[in-house]
Order: C-alpha cells, then sequence, then structure tokens
C-alpha cells in the first residue's frame, strides 16, 4: 500500500527533475545557436580587392594581384579559424543539423577552390599574398589548428587535395618545427627555442586526428610526448597551473599562468583522449594529468562562474575564451566517462555565466585578443578585451554542444546543499 501512495509522488519528482534538464537543454541550444548562426549570416565568401574595392565570388579570370584579399575574417586561414571549423563540426554533429558542417565544407571549397591563383604570385616571389601561410608552413600557428578543422570535413568530403594538405602538414610537425633536443616543440620567435604552452594545441589535436585517421601509432606516441614534456617544462606544481611560455636559453618559466593558454593545454589533451585507442598503455596517465588540471584550473573559478585572464590574479579581468575552453574541457571529461560526472558543477556554472556574455544577435563579449609573450605581467593585463573575436566563437561552439551533451548530467546548482 505504501508503495502505491508514493510512486504517484515518485514519479512526479522524477518528471520535475527531467523538466529542468530539458529547460536547460533548449536554452543552451539556444544560444549557441545564436552564436553559431551570427557566424553563418556575416561570412561573405568573396574577395575583395583592397585597392580599388571590387568584390568578386571567385578569382578566375582576375588579374594577378597581391591586392586581392578574402573579404571575411572567417575566411582566412588563421588558427582561430580551425578551431571554430571544429566547434562548428561538433556542433552540427551534436544537433544533428547538416547546415555547420555544411558551412565548414563551404570554406574550405571555397579557400582550396582559389589556391592556384594565389600559389602563382607565391611561387614568383610575392610572399604577401592571401593564403601564404598554406604555401610557407613557417610556424605550428600556420599548420596545427586549421589541419585539425580540415581533417575534420575531410572525414565527410574525401577529396584528394585535403589529403595531400595534411600529409603535407603533419611531415612538416613532425620533422620540419623546430624542437629542444628532448622532441619537445618550440619556436624561434620572439626568443630563440622558446616553449609556447598555445603550441599544444596547434599541434596535439592534429596529430591525434592524424592517428585515428591512419591508423598510425607513431602519431599517438608524438601527441602523448607532447602532453608529458610540455608537463615537465611548464606545469607549476604551487599553483596547478600552467606558465604560459618556457624560456630554454635562461632555463626558466615567464611570468604569466595566461588563461587562454591553460585553455590550449585542456582542449589539446580533451582531443588527444578523444582520438586515442581505448587501449594505448598511456591512456590511463593521460586522464590523471588532466583530472589534475581540472581540479588545478577549478580552484581559481571566480564566484560568477567565469575565469580570469591572469588565472591566480582576481584583479586581472574575467574573460570569456578561457572560460569556454574550460568549460569544454570539463564537460568533454565527464561526458566521456574520464571523470566522475559530479565535476559538470564546475561546467554548468561556467557555461552560465558564459552566457550572459553573449548577446541577442549572438555576439561573444570580452574576449582577449590574440596575445604574444612578455617578461613582464602588466602585458597581460593590458591585453584589449574585444566583443566577437574569433579567439572566442570556436570556444564557445564546443563549450556549448558539449553542455547540450551533458543534459542528463545537469542539475538545480540552486537547490544543492
Amino acid at each position: 500500500m505504501r508503495l502505491k501512495f508514493y510512486l504517484p509522488i515518485i514519479l512526479l519528482f522524477f518528471c520535475f527533475l527531467s523538466g529542468i534538464s530539458q529547460d536547460k537543454t533548449t536554452e543552451i541550444e539556444a544560444t549557441v545557436r545564436k552564436v553559431a548562426d551570427n557566424i553563418l549570416q556575416t561570412t561573405s565568401f568573396r574577395f575583395i580587392n583592397t585597392k580599388t574595392n571590387e568584390k568578386s565570388e571567385s578569382t578566375i579570370g582576375l588579374a594577378l594581384s597581391p591586392d586581392i584579399k578574402a573579404e571575411n575574417k572567417f575566411n582566412k586561414w588563421m588558427y582561430v579559424n580551425g578551431v571554430l571549423t571544429t566547434g562548428m563540426m561538433h556542433l552540427s554533429d551534436v544537433l544533428h543539423d547538416p547546415k555547420y558542417a555544411d558551412y565548414s565544407k563551404k570554406n574550405f571549397h571555397f579557400i582550396f577552390d582559389n589556391l592556384d591563383y594565389f600559389k602563382k604570385q607565391y611561387d614568383a616571389g610575392v610572399t604577401n599574398v592571401e593564403y601564404n601561410p598554406v604555401f610557407k608552413m613557417g610556424s605550428l600557428d600556420n599548420v596545427g589548428a586549421m589541419s585539425a578543422g580540415l581533417t575534420d570535413v575531410y572525414n565527410l568530403e574525401k577529396r584528394p587535395e585535403y589529403l595531400a594538405y595534411l600529409e603535407r602538414a603533419v611531415d612538416y610537425i613532425i620533422n620540419k618545427q623546430v624542437k629542444l633536443p628532448d622532441g619537445t616543440l618550440a619556436r624561434n620567435g620572439p626568443r630563440k627555442m622558446t616553449l609556447w604552452l598555445d603550441d599544444t594545441y596547434m599541434s596535439i589535436p592534429f596529430i591525434a586526428r592524424m592517428g585515428k585517421l591512419t591508423g598510425d601509432s607513431k602519431y599517438f606516441d608524438f601527441a602523448v610526448q607532447q602532453v608529458e614534456n610540455f608537463n615537465h617544462y611548464m606545469y607549476d606544481s604551487t599553483t596547478g597551473l600552467y606558465f604560459h611560455a618556457y624560456y630554454s636559453d635562461e632555463q626558466m618559466n615567464g611570468v604569466a599562468r595566461w588563461g587562454r593558454s591553460n585553455g590550449w593545454i585542456a582542449v589539446a589533451q580533451v582531443e588527444l583522449l578523444n582520438n586515442l585507442p581505448v587501449d594505448h598503455p598511456k591512456r590511463a596517465e593521460l586522464i590523471k594529468f588532466l583530472l589534475r588540471d581540472i581540479v588545478g584550473f577549478s580552484r581559481y573559478q571566480d564566484a560568477s562562474g567565469m575565469w580570469h585572464q591572469v588565472l591566480d590574479r582576481p584583479d586581472s579581468y574575467l574573460e570569456s575564451s578561457v572560460t569556454a575552453m574550460f568549460v569544454y574541457t570539463v564537460a568533454k571529461a565527464v561526458n566521456n566517462g574520464w571523470i566522475n560526472k559530479r565535476f559538470i558543477s564546475i561546467a554548468q556554472n561556467g557555461w552560465e555565466a558564459l552566457s550572459k556574455k553573449i548577446t541577442e544577435e549572438g555576439l561573444v563579449q570580452d574576449i582577449c585578443i590574440g596575445t604574444s609573450i612578455e617578461e613582464d605581467i602588466r602585458y597581460y593585463f593590458t591585453r584589449p578585451k574585444e566583443t566577437n573575436d574569433t579567439h572566442g566563437l570556436g570556444p564557445v561552439l564546443l563549450a556549448g554542444a558539449e553542455m547540450i551533451l551533458a543534459k542528463d548530467k545537469i542539475v538545480d546548482i540552486t537547490k544543492r546543499r
């Protein structure tokens, strides 16, 4: 008799919880769609002559000129657009909506279908042509992130010129990019043989994808080596965070535990785990690294849910791109069962704060612009923050997509004790 009495109450309770989850999911989807749809609506897919302002949808018939540029920032060959591509592709998969994947496919069509026009000028010695980084491959920024996005597109559209580029790109990273004697990826600017934490993202997600695409374990081993080596040089056990830079000439770290750089390595780790074979011998070690890092950066989450531009300096401003990266990292780790599902509250707090930075038009506020490494902390404090800077858009799409997938784990934070 008691069971019959309580059963309707129990069912109502679970319906109530289900309603909370569904409402939250609908709200998250609406927010992330605003950001993605704004990008779709504002991408022109045109070229412009920067001297005459003449516009064209193709380079066919145009006289060779270095003044011809892609009109829109989303059509540029820039690492931020590689992150944007992975975000669009992931969102498309999560929502079962092909328009976001179609956008990414169209973007690479636009670039590759017009490459010959610019390559003729590049081969003739013109260095300031559009898509110069495609031909030059002079840095990890030129290669890794865009290649990760292109790999996701290639998995849907097996164009041979895409694969040819990917093979050239992975060869560049593994065999030609400068490295420390132990194989750690380095840069020669602004100081020689310097490690940038950013470069974990500019290499690892793409290399891991190539491992999955080809089935060749050497790519996974290379990616794992980078995670281990960057941890060795740049992890700060006193704070649980990473330094932005390591100067090999002085064998010391830089001054800042910069937010977005810590976001780069966090995302790189989940992207590696997402592609790594389940039986890889280093998988358990990588999950331990990730959990340690999540606990580490979660200690610095602001009461608002955001994270700061300089993570351990609450007098620095609250910044959107690192917040999105950490939300994505935690939600992805929970959704894949790598860490306990109770950690989802960290991501949920972050997303609720981040969503307040998104306008009705789908613009994302308070994104730090591109940032180099510097010896003084003031540089990081005074980096401008802008609305809809591309550095934050891909991470927001990734974060929103994972939060949608976390619908069954979302809790009513206000009612927790």
